[in-house]
């Protein structure tokens, strides 16, 4: 499953916004001098990052070769299934942006499996948790997201997607692999000034919600686009960072 460039420029400052900034910084402090961004996009991850990961090395991994040539860093062409050949060895933190609600419980069994054998510490930003309010409100939102969040659940090219279960169930295998978690919400928030985001999200919910059997999503998006000139929705992500129990440890002493 791909993204278009035009869709990941016109989110990021949203993404941004909503980063929990106390994880950021953490996870900054434990990068080291190489990071490893999956599913890096044009690169909005290291962006965020700005001058908290100066002169590290940053390893960009994604399989469109075109968004690649707009992320920077050491880019490295790669399916994502292909977990044993993600360049970790060396790394100092992996990071992962709106990419855990897309993969499978398989999945996340194998990258922990790795990571934790690597003893890297893992930050994980804006997956999307479920959560999804609009002011003001219309009769149809709740089966909207009903039916969104059950479209989550399907293959996005890494099995059955995990969807909005997708920061909890990474934290539980973090946990049980010894990591120490911390977690903070990051939920979007956008207002009337950001009519354009919200459009563009109004019709991939919209769709989303027809395929997952929804009968009313046209209506619902025609009702909602009305409103975008007044409409406020808060979508909700949440951001993880894990930590290996020797460097845990460490920062505890």
């Amino acid at each position: 499953m791909g993204f278009s460039a035009d869709w990941l420029t016109l989110r990021e400052p949203a993404d941004h916004a909503a980063r929990d900034g106390g994880l950021l910084a953490a996870a900054a402090q434990v990068a080291g001098a190489v990071i490893v961004d999956l599913g890096c996009g044009t690169g909005s991850t290291r962006r965020a990052f700005g001058g908290l990961a100066d002169g590290a090395l940053w390893r960009m991994v994604d399989a469109d070769e075109g968004l690649l040539r707009l992320a920077g860093g050491e880019g490295y062409s790669l399916d994502l299934n292909e977990v044993e050949a993600l360049p970790l060895d060396g790394a100092g933190l992996v990071t992962a942006s709106a990419l855990f609600d897309l993969v499978s419980a398989a999945w996340v069994e194998r990258f922990v499996a790795r990571v934790a054998g690597l003893r890297l510490p893992v930050y994980a930003a804006l997956s999307y948790n479920g959560v999804m309010a609009w002011e003001p409100t219309l009769p149809e939102d709740a089966a909207v997201t009903e039916a969104f969040n059950r479209h989550q659940g399907g293959d996005k090219g890494f099995g059955p997607a995990l969807g909005p279960q997708a920061a909890d169930h990474l934290a539980a295998r973090l946990r049980t692999a010894g990591y120490s978690v911390r977690e903070a919400d990051s939920p979007w928030r956008l207002g009337p000034d950001q009519a354009a985001l919200q459009a563009e999200l109004l019709g991939g919910i919209a769709q989303a919600a027809g395929e997952a059997g929804f009968a009313g999503a046209d209506a619902w998006l025609a009702a909602r686009r009305a409103l975008l000139g007044q409409g406020e929705c808060r979508i909700g992500h949440r951001d993880l960072l894990a930590v290996p129990p020797a460097m845990a440890a460490s920062e505890g002493g």
